[in-house]
C-alpha cells in the first residue's frame, strides 16, 4: 500500500515540474505577432486617401502576416537541448 502511495506522489511531483505549456520562444513569437498585427491595423488607419496603396494592399498583407506568425507561434515546438 505504501508503494502505491509513493508512486502516486512521485507521479504528481513529476507533473508539477513540467512548467508552462509553451517555451520562451513561443511567447516571444506570439508577442511579435501581436506587434505586427497592431502595426498592420495602424497602417489601415489615417486621414489620407482611402484608396491608397498602404491601406488597400500593404496593411492587409501585414495583418495576415501577423496572424500567420501567431499561428506558427502556437504550433512551433522547439527541440530540447541535451546538456
Amino acid at each position: 500500500m505504501s508503494q502505491t502511495t509513493k508512486n502516486i506522489k512521485s507521479t504528481t511531483n513529476e507533473s508539477n515540474k513540467q512548467g508552462f505549456v509553451f517555451q520562451k520562444i513561443n511567447y516571444q513569437l506570439l508577442i511579435l505577432s501581436l506587434v505586427i498585427t497592431a502595426v498592420g491595423f495602424l497602417l489601415m488607419m489615417g486621414t489620407e486617401d482611402i484608396y491608397s496603396f498602404t491601406k488597400i494592399t500593404l496593411a492587409p498583407i501585414v495583418v495576415v502576416a501577423g496572424f500567420a506568425l501567431g499561428f506558427v507561434a502556437i504550433l512551433y515546438k522547439p527541440k530540447n537541448k541535451i546538456n
